[in-house]
């Protein structure tokens, strides 16, 4: 079988779908890999450390007599008609986001395994890019703050005097959200958080950080995400936020809702009204934001506070993110190769049922069907897909409050 990794061509994107590591074994098991020059570079792995793994290196198009395409962001429609029937990608593919994308893997008859839509069950752990990639994100979003906080984290008690430990505030308690509590504990704050699911309450508390409680009825949609929640819910939940986030150095947001815009959860009012110097993170600004006025990769003064619009946070730590998510990737792919080194496409499969896209000229995946006017059809003999939550970030959050 002939696997195809190409280099990542979106602006700021630096991870690779595969590395030398995951190479290695699929050559062994007899497998042709086709490695685009250049497409470790942003993550420091070079042409000849794919090469030493067994891959052949070449620098014109990876994609053409491809069995399958292993990649991160999402393949343009120029890629995609490059693509003969019947090859499968393997990647992230925003399928809320991107229907242009979408339409072109259907109709060039293209099986697409999108890795938002991987089911979240335990047998499909290890293939999790969401949370691999949220656990990146969560981390970084505390060493941005920090960078700009003119203040410690920790407490420091000194000759000099005593310095008080920062406060962080960490709105959304998913992947992201936790790590971003284990981070800032790490480093010395005082952290509180708050999530609309009751059940993150003893995740948060295991983390050392305080679960605040708004006295809100609780919000839980299926598979462990949070669901939208109504206009006046949301103004009563930021009315009862806007204290937490005045007394609060760092405010760090991270929540979405699976397939829709990012909540609001903090206004410009909310922002202007904390201390000169204080710093937000808006780790959802990619997908509309969590607080007003945020920009995805631009960092803007409000009032006297800094409120930062993350922008492909976990592309940001390439090395650990590639390795994380090149992971993800051949675990997957794994579930796909039958004895005989080939694409064995067992769509009764829940894992590989759940994250097909599309198949056959099919949008299988029911929320993005509707979203492009089509009606998803699988076969009779096939049961329906596993239907998994698609997301709206593409950092992969999916962390809601």
């Amino acid at each position: 079988m002939r696997l195809a990794v190409p280099a990542e061509r979106r602006p700021g994107e630096r991870r690779v779908a595969a590395l030398p590591d995951t190479v290695a074994p699929l050559v062994r098991a007899g497998h042709q890999v086709v490695v685009e020059s250049g497409a470790g570079t942003r993550c420091f792995v070079t042409d000849d450390d794919y090469r030493d793994a067994g891959a052949e290196v070449i620098a014109g198009d990876v994609l053409a007599g491809a069995d399958a395409v292993l990649h991160v962001r999402p393949l343009d429609p120029d890629a995609v008609s490059r693509l003969r029937p019947g090859a499968v990608t393997i990647g992230f593919c925003s399928p809320s986001s991107e229907p242009e994308s979408v339409s072109a893997l259907r109709d060039a008859r293209v099986t697409a395994f999108s890795m938002e839509l991987v089911p979240r069950i335990s047998r499909a752990q290890s293939m999790d890019a969401l949370t691999s990639q949220a656990l990146v994100a969560g981390y970084r979003c505390v060493l941005e703050a920090a960078m700009r906080l003119p203040r410690f984290y920790p407490l420091f008690m000194t000759a000099a005097g005593t310095v008080p430990p920062a406060k962080v505030l960490v709105l959304g308690a998913g992947v992201a959200g936790l790590q971003a509590i284990a981070t800032a504990r790490r480093l010395g704050a005082v952290v509180e958080a708050y999530d609309v699911r009751p059940a993150s309450a003893d995740e948060v508390k295991s983390m050392g950080a305080t679960f605040l409680r708004l006295e809100l009825e609780a919000i839980e949609g299926s598979g462990g995400y949070a669901r939208e929640m109504a206009e006046d819910r949301a103004r009563r939940q930021m009315e009862l936020l806007a204290p937490y986030v005045a007394k609060s150095d760092v405010v760090i947001t991270t929540a979405a809702v699976p397939g829709r815009r990012a909540p609001l959860l903090m206004t410009r009012a909310m922002v202007e009204a904390m201390r000169p110097g204080s710093v937000v993170v808006d780790l959802a600004a990619e997908s509309g934001g969590n607080v007003e006025g945020s920009v995805a990769g631009e960092t803007v003064q409000v009032g006297g506070a800094v409120l930062v619009g993350m922008a492909d946070a976990a592309s940001t730590m390439p090395v650990d993110a590639s390795r994380l998510y090149a992971k993800n990737v051949s675990n997957l792919l794994a579930l796909m190769v039958g004895d005989e080194a080939t694409l064995t496409l067992d769509l009764d499969d829940e894992v590989l049922a759940g994250a097909c896209l599309t198949h056959d000229g099919v949008v299988r995946h029911a929320p993005t069907a509707e979203l492009l006017g089509d009606a998803p059809t699988p076969p009779a003999d096939e049961p329906p897909p596993v239907e998994a939550a698609p997301v709206a970030v593409e950092t992969d959050v999916e962390e809601g409050a």
